[in-house]
């Protein structure tokens, strides 16, 4: 395919977050953000690998908020962790996993 455009929103694409994961309360703003990214490198190819520092980078946080974020979403079953090894970035999968939701009274 080939994008004839100068657009920028059309040459970079966007990324879409389901809104079960938006609205839920249990997931912090950052958890959210991150998701997002790692959406948005993975929407192709099911997968991602980005490393700690280009999450960093690409979202505005510290490494050891990214980290803190990504357990969170790894403790929400939103994504799946593979490490690969000493000195390699982590294998990412990005999951849609609905969760029935308990509401409190």
């Amino acid at each position: 395919m080939k994008l004839n455009t100068a657009d920028p929103v059309a040459r970079d694409g966007f990324t879409q977050i389901p809104n079960f994961i938006l609205r839920d309360p249990n997931v912090s703003i950052g958890a959210k953000t991150v998701y997002s990214l790692l959406l948005s490198y993975a929407w192709h190819n099911d997968l991602c690998f980005p490393g700690q520092d280009r999450l960093a980078k690409d979202v505005g946080m510290g490494i050891a908020s990214v980290n803190r974020f990504i357990k969170e979403l790894e403790g929400c079953s939103l994504i799946e962790i593979a490490r690969r090894g000493q000195g390699r970035t982590n294998f990412y999968t990005v999951n849609f996993v609905v969760k029935k939701q308990v509401r409190k009274p």
